[in-house]
């Protein structure tokens, strides 16, 4: 029996989409993932992508699957110019998982510019993470509109820089600790609390200067030095009149 061009052509279109459906169906490009591992030595993660797939049945229906883990996914961090700015990347964190045009297996372990050692193309096993994107499920709040900031989620911890008055402030409920030989400040300093110097500001505790300061010093409260009161409220012991000196300080 004959078959018309209509049948013909009807068939052709569906064996097309069928064809154009299969390879769409492949293509990777970008999607949401979460972590299920971090691995801070190679700096790379586990991840299960957050977007099923589909997969034919053994009548050719097609039903959603979840896609597998993907493993030994490279971290971006934003770095540059010899500088990185890091995070703990936790299992549970979301991220955004972006798919290379072809392979990356050579450049992944040598870095620089590689032939790509299988003619795959935007593949499940060449992803990157990128860790930040939020879902409304786990996105933070109170997002400050008028500064930046490097927070911790709950915002209870920040370091802040205004664009408009140009000031930089910290605000660290658990402290804040400082490791260096020596800090310089160009301008004043104001201690609102207790200042506690535990082995001076110059010299050692084994017998150096313990401080030095150049300057007109001026103390509104009591000053004492060894246990004692130096201060304009203290006496001597051991006084006469006469051209003696006073006692020490009592």
């Amino acid at each position: 029996m004959p078959v018309s061009p209509q049948s013909l052509a009807g068939g052709e279109q569906q064996t097309s989409k069928s064809l154009s459906d299969s390879i769409f169906s492949m293509l990777r490009v970008s999607m949401p993932g979460v972590i299920q591992s971090f691995d801070p030595d190679a700096c790379t993660c586990i991840v299960q992508p957050a977007l099923n797939g589909q997969a034919a049945d053994d009548l050719g229906n097609l039903k959603s699957v979840n896609l597998p883990l993907l493993t030994d996914v490279p971290v971006i961090f934003p770095r540059g110019g010899g500088c990185t700015i890091t995070f703990p990347v936790k299992a549970g964190d979301e991220c955004l998982l972006v798919f290379s045009d072809r392979c990356i297996d050579f450049w992944w372990q040598n870095g620089g510019v590689q032939e790509p050692v299988d003619p795959r193309q935007h593949d499940l096993s060449d992803a990157f993470a990128l860790v930040g994107p939020q879902s409304q499920a786990k996105k933070i709040s109170n997002i400050s509109t008028t500064t930046l900031q490097m927070r911790t989620d709950d915002g209870a911890a920040y370091i802040e820089i205004d664009p408009n008055s140009h000031a930089i402030n910290f605000v660290a409920p658990g402290g804040v600790n400082v490791t260096t030989p020596l800090a310089n400040f160009s301008q004043a300093v104001t201690v609102n609390g207790l200042l506690t110097w535990v082995s001076g500001m110059v010299g050692s505790i084994s017998g150096g200067v313990a401080a030095k300061i150049t300057g007109a010093i001026e103390f509104i409260g009591s000053l004492k030095s060894n246990g004692k009161d130096i201060s304009d409220q203290h006496t001597h012991g051991q006084v006469q009149s006469g051209n003696d000196n006073s006692g020490t300080v009592n």
